[in-house]
């Protein structure tokens, strides 16, 4: 069947419309209203910055957007490490326990974020974690390593194994065989995945909500807690933040996935 033949049946556009508007009307909305100078958070009153002034000038806001960076950084780079290290071992291995390791890998994938996050703040409490940015730190790694280790792995797995034995037939050792013919090739997939993974660890309300302490409030879950307490236009303006700085990184993944496919 050819792709524009699903347009032919009766009322499809319209059911495509409307879907499309119902998912993203509301974001154009949320976005456009937090450029308001109304103090209602449904209320149009002029084009101004107000908002996005209080943004920056609130010291808890300050404080939450410090933790949730300094959080989404450091579990990025931790994810992203250990996705390449276990693509690297899965793509190119052969051993008893293969499959069992690669679907403990997208576990974190299928297990809903509550139940995740009631177990591993259990597990934090059995071993006597203080709770706090290290153990936020630690959840954000477990559940965002199987983002970055998607892209890592479908690169490698469209990688030409011939690249890797011409260099060991050129006298070069695995260490250096990685770093000069291996990890150029597949720093695509490392930077998508990495991108990928920081967006996960930036905008997660769930596990954050479970595993942070006094003073370790990220980002979402402040502003889940500014829901709950009496909903300020200040919330369209971190929201559209948010929004704005996922949105950048997509690009960026997109277009460096689309700048070396054809590689």
């Amino acid at each position: 069947m050819r792709a524009d033949a699903l347009w032919r049946f009766p009322g499809a556009r319209s059911v495509a419309l409307a879907a499309v508007a119902f998912l993203y009307l509301p974001i154009v909305v949320l976005v456009l209203l937090s450029f308001s100078d109304g103090d209602s958070l449904a209320e149009w009153s002029g084009v101004s910055l107000r908002w996005y002034r209080e943004v920056f000038d609130n010291a808890d806001m300050q404080r939450a957007i410090r933790n949730s960076l300094v959080v989404a950084c450091t579990a990025t780079l931790l994810a992203t490490v250990a996705a390449t290290m276990a693509a690297l071992v899965l793509a190119r291995g052969q051993f008893r326990g293969k499959r069992a390791m690669e679907a403990l890998l997208g576990l974190p994938l299928v297990v809903p974020e509550i139940v995740g996050g009631i177990a591993i703040l259990m597990f934090f409490v059995l071993v006597g974690i203080r709770l706090g940015i290290v153990s936020i730190v630690l959840a954000h790694t477990v559940f965002v390593t199987p983002f970055a280790y998607l892209p890592i792995r479908a690169r490698l797995d469209g990688l030409n194994p011939a690249f890797a034995e011409a260099a060991a037939d050129l006298y070069a050792g695995p260490v250096r065989a990685f770093l000069r013919v291996t990890l150029p090739l597949i720093w695509p997939g490392i930077a998508a995945g990495a991108m990928l993974a920081f967006i996960g660890s930036l905008g997660d309300v769930v596990v954050s909500y479970f595993v942070s302490g006094p003073g370790a409030t990220t980002l979402p879950v402040y502003i889940f807690s500014m829901v709950r307490m009496g909903v300020t236009p200040m919330v369209n303006a971190v929201s559209s933040l948010l929004l704005f700085i996922s949105l950048a990184l997509l690009t960026v993944s997109y277009l460096l996935g689309r700048r070396y496919a054809s590689n």
